[in-house]
């Protein structure tokens, strides 16, 4: 008997360890997605769209941490494209950035992406391939642990939404237009400036050679929380506490999030867990996650959590609960005026902030704060004071060197937390308890392995007048890859030196957002840098090979050049990119792209234009002026030229020009030389600098030896829609004009020009 049991144990042991063995395997976790053309009519206009499984976002994806992830990407659409995993900790060849770490996904072929989770959380999807993500190409990736608490959650995934084809709202960027700020309401003209009192203000500003203030570049016809401007979640009672997966997956807007039900519970930010602090609102950046858990107080309500655009001009809800709705109160239109004294008082007419003495750092001083409606006048002077001297944070010297790193805070109770600090003030103050990044901790200590740290330093530069957005003045193609090390730890000290907030996505890692919490500070992947700030994010570099994307996650910031690639030294060839010199040659050409524009006008006395082709240094340029008789002339000019200084108000030029206009009569201009108003066939050599007031100067000088000197002044916004302009030149040669915007493209005009003679019509602008 005791014979036949040893043999019985023998036979059902190998059962039983492949039985242990599938029960402790990785469970694998498919999906497929199938990628499509689409239509889509959300404002009665039927738009090319691209949608995921037929829908736009896409399917939310669920795991649970430690599964493997095989997502088939079916390619039904007419282009190639990509899907890149936001937050994910994977392969570099799974990272899904095309031509960079992944091959791209041919039309009518199937992608393969498999790699193992090695983490939990919310994190989201995304096209890596020109601006297909504003198309539609998003959704939600989530991880859950395998013990989760079994409480209700949700996705609420926002984007912004246009009619308007991407690739022409990225051209028109580059154009300079503000057609969108006129869309907006936000044009802050010198007729709006006079009746509001801030006619200096505004004197001030185009002195300064800065644009009108604004808080987003695009006008957006919708703003979506899972692909609807409003989303009901029923089935909750009385107490029951809910768990909201917030991802920012919009192409370029923030969102200030608002609970009707009282103060939300952040809980993790970008899929790292974070301690539980309480705050009536928070901002998230573009591509950032929170995870929050609120409360339904009262049964019978349905509750509002609103998330409305960081310029006011839409919202998208959540419905919590069933019964009669509790609404927020929609936030107020932003006082573009005082943005616009306070950018006075910050910017030399350089265009470069001032050295103030102040150090500002995690989202601690909201310098748009002067703007917010909902902060009471007389607070507004005393929120910044108390923001600047309670929580100032100093950075020492050495640490911008690469050695110890000190953190000291100055706050008017020393041992007081962030969250004790502001909960003190909301109570004895009123005020509201707004997340910033000071205020978030890590559950575990997040230090990184004990050896030296190399330290670099990021400024976050930009140009609005030409739309050019770079790291330290150069755009990704005009710099060599980071060299790094497997292992080694990296400190990078991040300053923005510019009036635009920039959220800067890390690819593959996780870094440190180091602040008041020390060897707690929270994990991220995304910092959202606000203007005039400094922060300092770490990381170790442990992925051990590969490049990795390092930029601004605004899309239209990331094309135009703002960004960095990693590289870990040795990396072994990637077999997905087996040519990679060609291939990062197509990474490099999405910020050498060229732009075409025009401005050409039809009147009753003739027609005068221009046709201009740039890219982020350089220009080329066609204009003319054809009068409809002899005496008016004729006269056409070509340049090719170069953009030389960081703000791009240098330039320099040559080409030729071509004049002729039936004249009896021999004058000299300015300078005391024959003029060739009348007659030339020149080349010519000149430099164009942009004074204060944007005032254009050119100055040049043809072979003859001839000189010209010639001021213009464009678009000078009288109202919203009526702008007036005007040149005049050591020629003698003058003219003066206006027109009324009627739409993006046409224009009413009329113009008076010493040649031509007085004349109306119409003017196309592309």
């Amino acid at each position: 008997m005791k014979k036949k049991k040893q043999i019985a144990v023998k036979l059902f042991l190998p059962f039983l360890l492949l039985f242990g063995f599938l029960a402790n395997a990785q469970k694998v976790t498919e999906y497929d997605l199938y990628v499509t053309d689409t239509l889509v009519n959300y404002t009665g206009k039927n738009v090319k769209a691209i949608a995921i499984n037929g829908t736009i976002p896409g399917p939310e994806l669920h795991f649970t941490e430690g599964d493997t992830a095989v997502i088939r990407v079916h390619n039904n659409a007419k282009h190639e494209t990509s899907i890149h995993w936001h937050g994910l900790l994977l392969p570099n060849e799974q990272d899904g950035v095309p031509y960079l770490t992944t091959a791209p996904i041919k039309s009518n072929t199937v992608h393969t992406y498999k790699f193992p989770l090695k983490q939990s959380g919310t994190y989201w999807y995304h096209s890596h391939t020109m601006l297909q993500e504003q198309s539609g190409m998003y959704g939600a990736f989530i991880i859950h642990k395998k013990d989760e608490p079994k409480i209700p959650e949700y996705v609420m995934l926002l984007s912004d939404w246009s009619d308007e084809n991407p690739h022409e709202i990225e051209r028109s960027l580059h154009k300079e237009t503000d057609w969108y700020a006129i869309k907006k309401g936000a044009t802050q003209n010198y007729g709006e400036a006079l009746v509001k009192g801030h006619l200096g203000t505004k004197f001030i500003n185009e002195f300064k050679r800065m644009h009108a203030m604004d808080v987003s570049d695009v006008y957006y016809d919708r703003f979506f929380a899972n692909g609807v401007k409003e989303q009901e979640i029923s089935g909750l009672k009385a107490g029951d506490k809910v768990r909201v997966r917030i991802i920012n997956g919009s192409s370029s807007s923030y969102f200030w999030l608002n609970y009707a039900g009282g103060k939300m519970a952040v809980v993790a930010s970008d899929g790292a867990e974070v301690e539980p602090v309480e705050v009536d609102r928070f901002i998230i950046g573009v591509s950032e996650t929170y995870d929050v858990i609120v409360t339904i107080p009262e049964g019978n309500i349905s509750y509002e959590l609103m998330a409305t655009s960081e310029d006011r001009m839409g919202h998208a809800s959540l419905w919590l609960g069933d019964g009669d709705k509790k609404r927020i109160e929609p936030m107020g239109r932003l006082d573009y005026f005082a943005g616009m004294k306070m950018m006075n008082d910050m910017m030399t007419v350089g265009g470069n902030m001032k050295d103030m003495g102040m150090k500002m750092s995690l989202q601690k001083m909201d310098m748009n704060s002067v703007m917010y409606p909902e902060l009471k006048k007389e607070d507004k002077h005393e929120h910044h004071m108390e923001m600047e001297g309670d929580m100032k944070m100093d950075m020492d010297k050495k640490d911008m060197s690469g050695h110890e790193h000190h953190m000291e805070m100055d706050m008017e109770k020393k041992n007081m937390s962030a969250h004790e600090h502001h909960m003190e003030m909301d109570k004895d103050k009123g005020k509201l308890v707004t997340l910033n990044y000071n205020m978030l901790k890590s559950p575990v200590k997040t230090t990184l392995p004990d050896k030296p740290f190399r330290t670099l330093n990021f400024e976050l530069t930009g140009n609005m007048n030409r739309y050019v957005w770079t790291v330290n003045n150069k755009t990704i193609s005009e710099t060599d890859k980071i060299l790094i090390k497997a292992g080694e730890n990296i400190r990078i000290v991040i300053t923005n030196n510019s009036m635009m907030r920039h959220p800067m996505h890390l690819h593959g890692h996780y870094f440190r957002v180091v602040n008041q919490y020390g060897e707690y500070s929270p994990l991220k992947n995304v910092i959202d840098v606000m203007p005039m700030e400094t922060d300092v994010i770490e990381f170790n570099a442990s992925e051990e090979y590969g490049d990795w994307f390092f930029h601004c996650h605004i899309l239209y910031h990331m094309m135009s050049g703002m960004g960095r690639i990693f590289s870990y030294e040795d990396s072994p060839p990637n077999p997905q990119l087996p040519d990679k010199a060609s291939a990062l040659k197509k990474v490099y050409n999405d910020d050498r792209r060229y732009f075409l524009s025009a401005d050409i006008g039809l009147e009753s006395n003739g027609s005068d234009g221009e046709v201009r082709l740039e890219n982020t240094r350089n220009f080329a340029d066609l204009e003319w002026r054809l009068g409809y008789d002899n005496e008016s002339g004729y006269e056409t000019e070509a340049h090719i030229g170069r953009y030389l200084d960081n703000k791009q108000f240098l330039s320099v030029y040559t080409g030729w020009d071509f004049r002729y206009r039936k004249s009896d009569e021999a004058e000299t201009n300015l300078f005391g030389q024959t003029s060739t108003k009348d007659k030339r066939v020149v080349a010519c050599l000149g430099v164009v600098y942009v004074l204060p007031w944007f005032v254009e100067t050119d100055l040049r000088v043809d072979y003859e030896g001839k000189v010209r000197l010639q001021f213009t002044r464009e678009d000078i916004p009288l109202t919203s829609r009526l702008r007036l302009w005007g040149s005049w030149n050591t020629d003698y040669e003058y003219n003066v004009g206006s027109r009324y915007i009627l739409t993006k493209y046409w224009s009413l005009s009329a113009h008076y020009d010493s040649d031509m003679g007085l004349g109306g019509g119409i003017a196309f602008t592309y």
